[in-house]
C-alpha cells in the first residue's frame, strides 16, 4: 500500500514508528489533525468518494487500551495497532461502524500496547488468548509498518498467552522464519471465489488464502479457518460446497490435523447499502428481503429460519469433506 495522502496527530513523530513512517511516505502530503477519530475533511466527503479514501492513510496515537471480553476463540478482544483497511469488502462492519471511516488507521504507540499484552497474560492464572486483529487485517498492516513481526517477536518474550488474528491476505512471508513459539494462532478467513471477486476487492484469492495458511502451518503456526461471512445469494448452496471441497483438496494434512473452523454468517446495514450504491454502482446487491430481517438499529440479518437451514447445509457440507474438524461456533 502507497497512500496518496497521510493525516497525522503531530504527537505521532514523538514515537519511533511515527518518524519512520514520516520518513517512508516523505514523499505524499502530511496533513496534520487533532484526532483519529474524527476528521472532519473526510466525514464530509459524499459516498461516492469512500473507495478514494482508501488511499488515505491516517496515524495517530491511540488511547483506549480497554480489553472487551470474548468467549468465541480468544478470551478477550485487544484494541491493538491498527484500525479498518485499504481492502473494500461490501460487508465490512467496520463501515457500519465509523460510516465512511473503515480506512486505515495506524498506532504508533505499540510499545505500551505490547507492554500490556504481557502483562495481562502472566498475571493470568491460566492461558489466555487475546484476538489482535478484530478491527483491522494485521497481515495487510504488517505490509506498511511491520507491526505483526514486531508483535510476533516481542510476545514471543511472554511466559503465558497466544495471540490471535484473522486475514483475508497472503502475505505472510515475512512470518515465516520468525520464532514464534507456538504462541500464534492465525485465522484464514475464506469465502467462495465468485464471491471474493464481487464482494471482497482488493482481497487475496481463495487459492493464496490457502496456500498461505499451508505454509504458515509448515512454519509451526497454530492455524485455523473462518467460512465468513457467509453469503446466501442465489446459488450460495452450489459457491460454499465447492469451497468446502476446495479446502478439502487443497489444505495439507499438517494443516487439517490441527484446524478448526468458525462460521459467520453474514450481516448488513443501511449505511452499507447507502455507500455501495453510490461508491459501487455496479455491484451485487447484498441485501435480499426475501432473507433478511431487521436486527437493532439500521442493521439486517438472516431471519432465524434461514439461517438455521443455512448452517444445517454447511455442517453437513463440512461433515462430508472435511471429516472430524471441529466447528467451534455460528452466529
Amino acid at each position: 500500500m502507497y497512500p496518496n495522502k497521510v493525516f497525522y496527530e503531530p504527537a505521532v513523530l514523538n514515537y519511533d514508528l511515527g518518524k519512520q513512517l514520516k520518513e517512508k511516505f516523505k514523499n505524499v502530503p502530511w496533513l496534520p489533525i487533532e484526532s483519529h477519530n474524527n476528521i472532519k475533511e473526510l466525514r464530509s466527503n459524499p459516498n461516492k468518494e469512500f473507495s478514494r479514501m482508501k488511499r488515505h492513510l491516517i496515524i495517530g496515537v491511540r488511547k483506549s487500551l480497554k480489553y472487551t471480553p470474548n468467549h468465541k476463540v480468544s478470551d478477550f478482544l485487544v484494541p491493538y495497532t491498527s484500525s479498518g483497511c485499504s481492502a473494500m469488502c461490501l460487508y465490512c462492519y467496520l463501515v457500519c461502524n465509523y460510516n465512511k471511516c473503515s480506512y486505515l488507521r495506524l498506532f504508533v504507540n505499540r510499545e505500551k500496547m505490547m507492554d500490556k499484552l504481557i502483562k495481562t497474560a502472566e498475571s493470568s492464572e491460566k492461558d489466555i488468548v487475546f484476538e489482535i486483529g478484530s478491527n483491522s487485517d494485521l497481515v495487510l498492516e504488517n505490509t506498511v509498518t511491520g507491526n505483526l513481526e514486531w508483535t510476533i517477536e516481542n510476545f514471543g518474550k511472554s511466559k503465558k498467552g497466544y495471540l490471535t488474528f484473522p486475514t483475508k491476505f497472503d502475505m505472510v512471508e515475512a512470518l515465516l522464519g520468525l520464532d514464534h513459539r507456538g504462541k500464534i494462532i492465525m485465522r484464514m478467513s475464506v469465502n467462495p471465489e465468485e464471491i471474493i471477486r464481487k464482494v471482497e476487492f482488493g482481497t487475496a484469492s481463495l487459492e493464496a488464502r490457502i496456500s498461505a495458511l499451508n505454509r504458515m502451518c509448515d512454519a509451526g503456526y497454530k492455524v485455523g479457518v473462518l467460512i465468513a461471512p457467509v453469503v446466501m445469494s442465489d446459488n450460495w448452496m452450489e459457491l460454499y460446497a465447492r469451497l468446502i471441497e476446495q479446502l478439502s483438496d487443497g489444505l495439507s494434512q499438517k494443516a487439517k490435523d490441527q484446524l478448526f473452523i468458525e462460521i459467520i454468517f453474514m450481516t448488513y446495514s443501511y449505511v452499507h447499502r447507502m455507500i455501495n450504491k453510490e461508491a459501487f454502482p455496479n455491484a451485487v446487491e447484498l441485501f435480499d428481503k426475501s432473507l433478511m430481517t431487521g436486527r437493532g438499529r439500521g442493521k439486517y440479518c438472516y431471519r432465524e429460519d434461514v439461517r438455521a437451514m443455512g448452517e444445517q447445509f454447511l455442517r453437513e457440507q463440512l461433515e462430508q469433506k472435511l471429516k472430524g474438524i471441529p466447528i467451534v461456533y455460528v452466529v
